[in-house]
């Protein structure tokens, strides 16, 4: 069996010592990697090929090119259609190689629509009660990390597509109103709706051969039009000095009846496709993929839409040799209530044009058998026996997501703050504006991402988590991703790791730093030491440490601010923007999340130790510096610290002059303190007595921090609270009147629904400088329990951290109660839940949080999954009830997602999860 990763990471053991770089594979290890269709062949033109598409590029900062700097007005949905990208491109289920030049996407009409179902559609930030959303049906249901075979689902409604409805009904909803949905339109009732399967298989002859199967879920024959389409992604109108611009326009000509596509560096590709379905033979047309300004000469990038929808013929080319530089074949089919339809394209390297001869037989199909079966051996290898057939269901559909979420992503921001030839005239402020400071910044990449269409750019923090069931699949990826972002390309010159496009400068917990440490520990544990990957991670993080001392530690004395810090609006205020100006914000999380950081770093350094003791010296440092920050967050000599004696719980703090005043807000700020725990046994080390001869030194040195270190024999443990005070934490934690929900941990403590938080600001001029007053003031700030949608629009409302499950911090709280129990075992038990006669060790209490977090995606008496709320038809219909979706976060009393749909994304940790649960 391939091994299991272990229920701790908190002891640091040597690895058997090796040549620098040199690795060591079995094939025991868990995360195989997958048969390549390449394997012992010539290497295949596709390897580089995937699901790299966009799900939206419209409505992003770097396809702005505004005076105002407003986004989501600059580029809307309807703009889509006829205007050309910059940075990207955006499709249906679609796919492209590894730089998005030759991108391939299915079309879809019903008849009735007023255009192609091309691109997924959604409201934008300030269309919806919620910010930006998608409304549409579609789901990720497998691939392997090769792409070699992938398959997803789009239900499309036979009727009208309700655009102007969602549109309406959720602009007339509120901040406290539920969000409308394509669900709740009524548009799948009577079942008129098309399930649309597109499945893709990479072939051992050098192919993609796509597969679309269309289901007639009606009563009623009905018609659909099914379009795939190729195109280039335009490199050609933007001027000379635009990233990755070809001297030529590349060309898409119509031959033979097939589609021949020439690029001067990719070289050529053939488009092939069954000629007639449904007795009806296929329209064949080009379009170019440029704008369509009115003015210009076509066709536009539009043209398909006119051509039709409007059925003006002039609007395409469809004769034979005609070129262009998008490309689309129109089939026409008519299914049978009940009834499937199928077409069938491939693909190809080279001119293949008008060699059709069997491609679409027996051939075709078997190799979409033959590469499902390579995919289902391989999760067979990856999903632990014991899951039950509903657990390995999400997973499997959980690991298909994470996959399809990856997308090539492309941004100078040189470039972009300059503009181009074709750009209108940008406003001065644009050079001092938005990621200004990020002049840098050049990103060229296929990245994992939180949500293809509501997250279509990276968010670093998030890409940690991700790296976490990615390891499990595809450890060389992971790696790959890892370090991206601590090239010089993304990672500032002073240190800083990028937020996202919106901010490149706002502030993530720093979790680089654990997801390298555990992504190393992965492969070590399964024969693969790769000491050059871990060495490379951490030169460059000692960097964004030292970014973190300088700037988020105001006062010097070991408690960081941060602002944002991830957790949009945990806090009465926004964080980023304190209504003080003259005082410091310290807050729990940002000093914890830094004792975290200092933590695995030690532990990086230790480990590195055994393989170079030139790291030692860093191993000192860093232990001492995590012990200057608990010593600091408990409270010394020359500061209250952030641990509340009354409360026994930790709050954010600030001072203004020489008021010190405590938040008492309990929200995961002060949760994530327990985060920074690490069992360190001295004997496992050994074989470097100047490391724990310097170690001894230093506690002997100072008294101060030796008192927080717990000590048992050669083991140290070390953690922010010691154990009167997590036993404390721990009473709010498990409290199901408060953090404790049927389905994981609260982001903000249910108390504060009867009892929000409050506290007013005043800002004058006085002396000089601004005074506080707690009974007074010109705005009062207030926090309360929303455990589902938020119910402010700080950081534009889409998503809320004031009561919701989180699994990416319920997974950090999981492992922490793995480490903690590591060391206490059953010397500490508690009750769980708070004030019942049931006592647990913490090892135990962890996997009961796992149970609880797991039943948000199992069905549950009523055949109901909690994180698709109330809705029958996910519970009872044939057609809905096993598909899955992985939302942003979940409804803290009802298991509800909710916020970005396809989160996978960090909600895939759900199949660690479910591995730590066991049956539920």
């Amino acid at each position: 069996m391939p091994k299991r990763r272990s229920s701790s990471r908190s002891s640091i053991e040597p690895s058997p010592k090796r040549t620098q770089g040199e690795t060591s594979d079995k094939s025991t290890r868990k995360s195989g990697r997958f048969p390549s269709v390449g394997d012992n062949r010539e290497p295949s033109t596709f390897v580089s090929w995937g699901p790299f598409l966009a799900d939206r590029q419209w409505g992003t900062v770097r396809e702005d090119y505004s005076k105002d700097g407003d986004y989501w007005a600059s580029f809307t949905y309807d703009d889509a259609r006829g205007r050309a990208y910059r940075w990207g491109e955006d499709g249906i289920m679609g796919i492209c190689d590894d730089k998005s030049r030759l991108c391939l996407s299915l079309g879809l009409w019903n008849g009735k629509d007023p255009h192609i179902k091309e691109r997924f559609f959604g409201l934008g930030g300030k269309q919806g009660n919620h910010g930006e959303d998608v409304k549409e049906c579609y789901y990720y249901l497998d691939s392997n990390p090769q792409h070699s075979y992938m398959k997803a689902l789009y239900k499309y409604p036979q009727e009208l597509f309700p655009y102007e409805n969602l549109v309406e009904e959720n602009a007339s909803r509120g901040l406290n109103d539920p969000e409308y949905e394509l669900i709740d339109t009524g548009v799948f009732e009577n079942d008129k709706y098309w399930d649309v399967f597109m499945e893709y298989a990479k072939t051992t002859d050098g192919s993609i051969q796509c597969r679309v199967t269309v289901h007639n879920r009606g009563n009623k024959e009905a018609e659909v039009h099914v379009i795939p389409q190729i195109w280039f992604r335009n490199t050609w109108s933007w001027g000379e000095g635009h990233p990755g611009r070809t001297t030529e326009v590349p060309s898409i000509q119509l031959k033979d009846g097939d589609f021949l596509c020439d690029h001067e560096d990719m070289g050529s590709f053939t488009l092939m496709s069954e000629k007639s379905y449904s007795g009806n033979e296929g329209d064949f047309m080009l379009t170019n993929n440029i704008t369509n300004s009115g003015e210009n000469e076509g066709p536009f990038k539009d043209g398909f839409h006119k051509y039709i929808v409007d059925g003006d013929k002039s609007a395409a080319l469809t004769k034979d040799g005609a070129t262009g530089t998008k490309a689309a074949v129109c089939h026409k089919l008519l299914v049978p209530p009940g009834g499937e339809s199928t077409v069938r394209f491939i693909i190809s390297a080279g001119d293949t044009t008008g060699n059709h001869g069997n491609v679409f037989g027996r051939q075709f199909e078997k190799g979409f058998e033959t590469e499902s079966q390579k995919t289902d051996a391989f999760y067979q290898k990856v999903l632990p026996p014991t899951l039950s057939s509903e657990q390995r269901k999400v997973s499997r559909q959980a690991y298909a997501g994470l996959l399809w979420t990856k997308m090539f992503y492309h941004f100078d921001v040189r470039k972009w703050i300059n503009g181009d030839d074709v750009a209108v005239e940008l406003p001065e402020s644009r050079k001092t504006g938005t990621n200004h400071e990020w002049k840098h910044l050049y990103n060229c990449d296929v990245i994992s991402m939180p949500d293809k269409w509501e997250f279509p750019w990276y968010a670093v923090w998030d890409l940690a988590f991700h790296m976490i069931p990615f390891s499990d699949i595809d450890r060389e990826f992971t790696k790959k991703q890892l370090l991206l972002f601590l090239n010089e390309g993304y990672m500032h010159p002073n240190g800083q790791l990028p937020a996202y496009e919106n901010n490149f400068s706002d502030v993530n917990p720093p979790v680089h730093a654990w997801a390298c440490l555990n992504v190393y520990r992965d492969g070590q544990k399964e024969g693969s030491t790769d000491v050059v990957f871990l060495k490379r991670c951490f030169n460059k993080l000692l960097l964004n440490f030292a970014w973190w001392v300088n700037k988020k530690d105001p006062t010097g004395k070991h408690l960081f601010s941060g602002g944002f810090l991830g957790m949009d609006n945990v806090a009465a205020f926004d964080r980023s923007d304190p209504p003080f100006h003259e005082g410091n914000l310290f807050q729990a999380d940002g000093t914890g999340w830094m004792a975290f950081f200092a933590l695995t770093l030690f532990e990086m350094s230790v480990e590195l130790s055994h393989h170079d003791v030139a790291y030692i010296d860093q191993a000192v440092k860093f232990y001492e510096h995590y012990l200057c920050i608990v010593k600091a967050i408990n409270g010394t000599e020359d500061h209250q610290g952030l641990w509340c004696p009354d409360h026994k719980f930790y709050y954010d703090c600030f001072q203004i002059e020489d008021e010190f005043k405590r938040l008492h807000t309990r929200s995961l700020s002060g949760i994530v303190p327990l985060f920074a725990t690490l069992t360190f046994d001295m004997s496992k080390v050994g074989d470097l007595p100047e490391l724990t001869k310097r170690l001894d030194a230093l506690l002997e040195r100072r008294v101060d921090l030796k008192e927080k270190v717990s000590q048992r024999d050669s083991v140290q443990f070390l953690s922010i609270p010691r154990k009167d005070k997590l036993e404390s934490i721990l009473s709010y934690l498990l409290d199901e009147d408060e953090f404790l929900s049927p389905y994981g941990i609260r982001s903000l403590s249910k108390v504060h629904k009867e009892n929000p938080y409050s506290i007013i600001f005043n800002v004058q001029v006085h002396s000089g400088g601004p005074i506080f007053h707690m009974d007074m003031g010109e705005k009062e700030y207030s926090v309360s329990y929303a455990p589902g949608e938020s119910n402010t629009d700080m950081f534009g409302g889409n998503s809320n951290w004031r009561g919701p499950v989180w699994i990416c911090m319920n997974y950090l709280i999981i492992e922490s109660l793995e480490k903690f129990d590591s060391f206490y075992g059953d010397d500490l038990k508690v009750a769980f839940p708070t004030r019942s006669k049931q006592k647990l060790r913490l090892r135990d209490v962890a996997k009961e949080l796992c149970r609880r977090i797991s039943k948000i995606f199992l069905p549950n008496a009523k055949g109901a999954r909690p994180c698709h709320g109330n809705n029958d038809k996910y519970a009872a219909d044939p057609y809905w009830r096993d598909l899955v979706l992985f939302n942003e976060y979940f409804h803290g009393d009802s298991g509800q997602g909710l916020g970005a749909s396809h989160q996978t994304g960090w909600t895939a940790l759900i199949t660690k999860i479910l591995e730590k649960a066991g049956p539920v």
